[in-house]
Protein backbone atom coordinates (compact mmCIF):
# COMPACT_ATOMS: atom_id res chain seq x y z
CA UNK A 1 0.00 0.00 0.00
CA UNK A 2 1.01 3.32 -1.29
CA UNK A 3 2.33 6.02 1.25
CA UNK A 4 0.14 9.33 1.63
CA UNK A 5 1.14 12.44 3.27
CA UNK A 6 -2.08 14.88 4.33
CA UNK A 7 -1.50 18.67 4.41
CA UNK A 8 -4.34 21.44 5.09
CA UNK A 9 -3.91 24.59 2.01
CA UNK A 10 -5.11 28.10 2.86
CA UNK A 11 -5.65 30.21 -0.42
CA UNK A 12 -7.23 33.54 -1.02
CA UNK A 13 -8.70 33.89 -4.53
CA UNK A 14 -10.44 36.55 -6.55
CA UNK A 15 -13.34 34.70 -8.34
CA UNK A 16 -14.97 37.16 -11.07
CA UNK A 17 -12.89 35.19 -13.68
CA UNK A 18 -13.76 31.40 -12.93
CA UNK A 19 -17.36 29.49 -12.82
CA UNK A 20 -16.74 28.48 -9.12
CA UNK A 21 -14.65 26.32 -7.29
CA UNK A 22 -15.72 22.63 -9.01
CA UNK A 23 -13.45 21.88 -12.00
CA UNK A 24 -15.63 21.45 -14.93
CA UNK A 25 -15.23 20.57 -18.55
CA UNK A 26 -14.47 23.13 -20.78
CA UNK A 27 -14.51 25.60 -17.61
CA UNK A 28 -11.95 27.89 -16.23
CA UNK A 29 -12.39 27.06 -11.97
CA UNK A 30 -10.27 27.49 -8.95
CA UNK A 31 -9.98 23.81 -8.84
CA UNK A 32 -8.78 23.52 -12.02
CA UNK A 33 -6.22 26.24 -11.57
CA UNK A 34 -4.55 24.76 -8.41
CA UNK A 35 -5.00 21.04 -9.93
CA UNK A 36 -3.52 22.66 -13.53
CA UNK A 37 -0.41 24.37 -10.86
CA UNK A 38 0.07 21.40 -8.78
CA UNK A 39 0.61 19.14 -12.03
CA UNK A 40 3.43 21.41 -13.15
CA UNK A 41 5.17 21.89 -9.59
CA UNK A 42 4.99 18.16 -8.24
CA UNK A 43 5.89 16.35 -11.80
CA UNK A 44 5.07 12.43 -11.68
CA UNK A 45 3.56 12.52 -8.18
CA UNK A 46 -0.07 11.70 -7.81
CA UNK A 47 -2.18 13.91 -5.65
CA UNK A 48 -5.74 14.69 -5.16
CA UNK A 49 -7.40 17.98 -3.78
CA UNK A 50 -10.31 18.21 -1.42
CA UNK A 51 -12.01 21.27 -1.31
CA UNK A 52 -14.06 22.39 1.89
CA UNK A 53 -17.23 23.79 0.18
CA UNK A 54 -17.65 24.53 -3.39
CA UNK A 55 -17.87 28.48 -3.79
CA UNK A 56 -20.40 29.60 -7.02
CA UNK A 57 -19.25 31.32 -10.00
CA UNK A 58 -18.06 34.76 -9.37
CA UNK A 59 -17.44 34.18 -5.20
CA UNK A 60 -14.41 35.34 -4.00
CA UNK A 61 -12.01 34.12 -1.11
CA UNK A 62 -9.96 35.49 1.64
CA UNK A 63 -9.64 32.57 3.63
CA UNK A 64 -10.53 29.42 2.04
CA UNK A 65 -9.05 25.77 2.50
CA UNK A 66 -8.45 22.58 0.89
CA UNK A 67 -6.90 19.23 1.53
CA UNK A 68 -3.80 18.14 -0.45
CA UNK A 69 -3.15 14.32 -0.24
CA UNK A 70 0.15 13.14 -1.85
CA UNK A 71 1.47 9.95 -2.44
CA UNK A 72 4.59 8.12 -1.96
CA UNK A 73 6.88 11.55 -1.44
CA UNK A 74 6.11 13.85 1.04
CA UNK A 75 7.00 17.84 0.60
CA UNK A 76 10.30 18.22 2.11
CA UNK A 77 9.91 22.69 2.51
CA UNK A 78 6.20 23.99 3.34
CA UNK A 79 7.38 27.16 2.98
CA UNK A 80 9.62 26.81 -0.30
CA UNK A 81 6.60 24.79 -1.90
CA UNK A 82 4.13 27.82 -0.92
CA UNK A 83 7.03 29.97 -2.64
CA UNK A 84 7.17 27.72 -6.09
CA UNK A 85 3.27 27.39 -5.70
CA UNK A 86 2.54 31.29 -6.21
CA UNK A 87 4.74 31.96 -8.36
CA UNK A 88 2.79 29.37 -11.30
CA UNK A 89 -0.45 30.15 -9.88
CA UNK A 90 -2.19 33.60 -11.36
CA UNK A 91 -2.75 36.53 -9.75
CA UNK A 92 -5.73 36.08 -8.43
CA UNK A 93 -5.23 32.92 -6.92
CA UNK A 94 -2.36 33.23 -3.75
CA UNK A 95 -1.31 30.22 -1.57
CA UNK A 96 -0.95 32.46 1.92
CA UNK A 97 -0.29 29.31 4.56
CA UNK A 98 0.25 25.05 4.77
CA UNK A 99 -0.40 22.57 7.89
CA UNK A 100 0.58 19.14 7.90
CA UNK A 101 -2.35 17.23 9.21
CA UNK A 102 -3.55 13.52 9.65
CA UNK A 103 -5.27 10.93 7.41
CA UNK A 104 -8.11 11.56 10.15
CA UNK A 105 -9.21 15.24 9.39
CA UNK A 106 -11.79 15.84 7.01
CA UNK A 107 -11.85 19.16 5.83
CA UNK A 108 -15.40 19.08 5.11
CA UNK A 109 -16.84 17.38 8.56
CA UNK A 110 -14.30 19.39 10.41
CA UNK A 111 -15.50 22.44 9.49
CA UNK A 112 -16.71 24.39 12.66
CA UNK A 113 -17.44 27.95 11.13
CA UNK A 114 -17.88 29.49 8.13
CA UNK A 115 -18.05 33.58 7.70
CA UNK A 116 -19.58 34.99 4.51
CA UNK A 117 -20.06 38.61 3.21
CA UNK A 118 -21.83 39.73 0.88
CA UNK A 119 -20.97 43.48 -0.38
CA UNK A 120 -23.50 45.48 -2.45
CA UNK A 121 -24.19 49.47 -2.60
CA UNK A 122 -27.66 51.08 -4.15
CA UNK A 123 -28.60 54.05 -5.77
CA UNK A 124 -26.55 55.66 -8.66
CA UNK A 125 -24.13 53.10 -10.63
CA UNK A 126 -20.68 52.09 -9.63
CA UNK A 127 -17.36 52.70 -11.37
CA UNK A 128 -16.98 49.75 -13.23
CA UNK A 129 -13.76 48.56 -11.19
CA UNK A 130 -16.09 48.38 -8.19
CA UNK A 131 -17.25 44.53 -10.23
CA UNK A 132 -15.30 41.91 -9.10
CA UNK A 133 -16.03 42.80 -5.42
CA UNK A 134 -19.38 44.17 -4.65
CA UNK A 135 -23.00 44.30 -6.40
CA UNK A 136 -24.56 47.18 -7.52
CA UNK A 137 -27.87 47.56 -7.09
CA UNK A 138 -29.33 50.75 -9.14
CA UNK A 139 -32.83 51.14 -7.45
CA UNK A 140 -33.14 52.89 -3.74
CA UNK A 141 -33.43 50.57 -0.97
CA UNK A 142 -34.79 50.57 2.55
CA UNK A 143 -32.00 49.97 4.80
CA UNK A 144 -33.53 50.28 7.98
CA UNK A 145 -36.43 47.70 6.88
CA UNK A 146 -33.75 44.95 5.51
CA UNK A 147 -31.43 45.57 8.62
CA UNK A 148 -34.53 45.00 10.79
CA UNK A 149 -35.36 41.93 8.61
CA UNK A 150 -31.54 40.05 8.51
CA UNK A 151 -31.77 39.41 11.94
CA UNK A 152 -34.57 36.71 11.21
CA UNK A 153 -32.82 34.62 10.02
CA UNK A 154 -30.72 33.87 13.30
CA UNK A 155 -31.40 31.14 14.58
CA UNK A 156 -32.10 27.17 13.76
CA UNK A 157 -34.59 27.51 10.24
CA UNK A 158 -35.95 25.27 7.58
CA UNK A 159 -34.29 27.09 4.49
CA UNK A 160 -35.80 24.93 1.92
CA UNK A 161 -36.91 28.28 0.51
CA UNK A 162 -33.66 29.64 0.01
CA UNK A 163 -31.70 26.62 -2.47
CA UNK A 164 -32.16 25.62 -5.91
CA UNK A 165 -32.97 21.95 -6.59
CA UNK A 166 -32.35 20.37 -2.86
CA UNK A 167 -31.55 16.55 -2.99
CA UNK A 168 -33.47 13.66 -1.49
CA UNK A 169 -30.66 13.87 1.13
CA UNK A 170 -29.67 17.78 1.39
CA UNK A 171 -30.28 18.45 4.91
CA UNK A 172 -32.39 21.74 4.59
CA UNK A 173 -32.45 22.51 8.52
CA UNK A 174 -29.19 24.76 9.22
CA UNK A 175 -28.24 27.30 11.78
CA UNK A 176 -26.60 30.44 11.48
CA UNK A 177 -25.34 31.95 14.23
CA UNK A 178 -24.87 35.47 12.89
CA UNK A 179 -26.62 37.55 10.12
CA UNK A 180 -26.54 41.28 10.20
CA UNK A 181 -26.23 44.17 7.73
CA UNK A 182 -23.88 46.51 8.47
CA UNK A 183 -21.02 49.25 6.55
CA UNK A 184 -18.68 48.22 4.70
CA UNK A 185 -15.57 48.31 6.13
CA UNK A 186 -13.64 45.14 4.91
CA UNK A 187 -12.81 46.03 1.39
CA UNK A 188 -11.86 49.71 0.42
CA UNK A 189 -11.02 51.67 -2.95
CA UNK A 190 -10.43 55.07 -3.86
CA UNK A 191 -13.31 54.27 -7.01
CA UNK A 192 -16.18 52.62 -3.94
CA UNK A 193 -18.93 54.33 -3.56
CA UNK A 194 -19.14 56.92 -0.92
CA UNK A 195 -20.65 54.41 1.07
CA UNK A 196 -21.14 50.19 0.54
CA UNK A 197 -22.71 47.82 2.81
CA UNK A 198 -22.26 44.32 3.80
CA UNK A 199 -24.43 41.41 5.30
CA UNK A 200 -22.45 38.74 7.34
CA UNK A 201 -23.33 35.98 7.80
CA UNK A 202 -21.48 33.02 10.34
CA UNK A 203 -22.95 29.03 10.69
CA UNK A 204 -21.40 25.82 10.04
CA UNK A 205 -21.90 25.01 6.49
CA UNK A 206 -24.48 26.13 3.88
CA UNK A 207 -26.46 25.43 1.22
CA UNK A 208 -26.00 25.39 -2.37
CA UNK A 209 -27.16 29.27 -3.09
CA UNK A 210 -28.34 30.00 0.19
CA UNK A 211 -26.13 32.97 1.20
CA UNK A 212 -27.17 34.82 -2.08
CA UNK A 213 -30.76 33.85 -1.92
CA UNK A 214 -31.33 35.55 1.48
CA UNK A 215 -29.22 38.52 -0.20
CA UNK A 216 -31.62 38.35 -2.70
CA UNK A 217 -34.79 38.07 -0.67
CA UNK A 218 -33.69 41.15 1.44
CA UNK A 219 -33.00 43.25 -1.83
CA UNK A 220 -36.76 42.26 -2.72
CA UNK A 221 -37.52 43.50 0.45
CA UNK A 222 -35.55 46.45 0.26
CA UNK A 223 -37.08 47.46 -3.15
CA UNK A 224 -40.85 46.46 -1.41
CA UNK A 225 -41.52 43.80 -3.54
CA UNK A 226 -41.44 41.95 -0.44
CA UNK A 227 -43.11 42.35 3.51
CA UNK A 228 -41.14 41.42 6.42
CA UNK A 229 -44.21 39.14 7.34
CA UNK A 230 -43.20 37.39 3.48
CA UNK A 231 -39.39 36.35 4.99
CA UNK A 232 -40.92 35.41 8.65
CA UNK A 233 -43.14 32.51 6.65
CA UNK A 234 -39.99 31.65 4.15
CA UNK A 235 -38.63 30.32 7.23
CA UNK A 236 -41.59 28.07 8.31
CA UNK A 237 -42.06 24.35 7.50
CA UNK A 238 -43.92 23.53 4.87
CA UNK A 239 -43.81 27.06 3.51
CA UNK A 240 -45.04 27.32 -0.09
CA UNK A 241 -43.27 30.66 -0.64
CA UNK A 242 -40.91 30.67 -3.80
CA UNK A 243 -37.99 33.01 -3.28
CA UNK A 244 -36.69 33.01 -7.48
CA UNK A 245 -33.76 36.05 -6.72
CA UNK A 246 -30.43 34.59 -6.62
CA UNK A 247 -28.40 37.88 -6.02
CA UNK A 248 -25.51 38.37 -7.92
CA UNK A 249 -22.29 36.12 -7.29
CA UNK A 250 -19.69 38.52 -7.44
CA UNK A 251 -20.81 40.15 -4.54
CA UNK A 252 -20.12 37.24 -2.16
CA UNK A 253 -17.18 36.46 -0.69
CA UNK A 254 -15.98 33.58 2.26
CA UNK A 255 -14.38 35.80 4.98
CA UNK A 256 -13.32 33.13 7.35
CA UNK A 257 -13.25 29.73 8.20
CA UNK A 258 -12.13 27.39 11.12
CA UNK A 259 -11.92 24.03 11.76
CA UNK A 260 -12.60 21.97 15.07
Amino acid sequence: MKRRYYYLVWVQFLGFRYSGWQKQPGQRTIEGMLSKTLKFILPQQRFKILGAGRTDAKVSALDAAFELIIEETPLTDNEEFIKNFNINLPADIKVFKIDNITKDFNVIQHSKSKEYCYIFSFGDKNHPFCAPYMANITEDLNLDVMIKAAALYEGTHNFKAYTAKPGKNTQLVRTITKCEIVENTLLTANFFPKRSYMLRVCGKGFMRYQVRMIMGALIQLGKGRLKIKDIELSLKEGTDIKLSYVAPGSGLLLNHLEFE
